[in-house]
């Protein structure tokens, strides 16, 4: 907001109940209240978002972080309806979204990825294999989701048996 304020762009900032006083509301030339408290009914509910953008006559929109800021389908919509996504293409979110396409795409580019196992572990006997060959300890990591979730370091056999499951 400070940048598109010193280049003299016009803002628009998104609110739920919970942030109505927020520095970023605060600091925008126009704020709109997309929903309560709740981030499902607020910053993650696409058609309250796309309204405000159409009452604002908004052309660029700067997801944020978190919420929507990795969500493919979000982006796409925004290019459909002619307003720019400020952030990565549809298909780098698509890749960086799953982690096993996000690692081979590295690879493809001579980038250093952390050894590992580049597939999807069957279940906790090939873990095990996979882990005794790699050297302990380990990370096991579903190969959807972020955030960290899902993430569990297995120091020993045991522990690869435990997390497996909740990963």
């Amino acid at each position: 907001i400070r940048t598109c304020k010193e280049m003299g762009i016009k803002t628009v900032a998104i609110y739920s109940d919970a942030d109505s006083q927020a520095l970023h509301v605060r600091m925008a030339d126009e704020a709109v209240r997309v929903g309560p408290p709740v981030a499902a009914e607020s910053y993650l509910n696409m058609d309250a978002i796309f309204t405000a953008i159409e009452e604002t006559g908004a052309k660029a929109v700067h997801p944020g972080y978190g919420f929507l800021s990795e969500n493919e389908e979000f982006a796409r919509e925004l290019s459909k309806r002619g307003v720019v996504f400020i952030g990565p293409n549809t298909h780098a979110i698509h890749v960086m979204g799953d982690k096993l396409e996000s690692k081979r795409t590295a690879l493809s580019a001579n980038v250093n990825t952390i050894p590992g196992f580049d597939g999807i572990v069957k279940d906790t006997d090939e873990a095990i294999k996979l882990a005794q060959e790699i050297g302990y300890p380990v990370m096991l990591k579903a190969s959807a989701g972020g955030g960290g979730k899902g993430m569990r370091i297995a120091w020993n056999d045991k522990e690869i048996m435990e997390g497996f499951v909740l990963a």
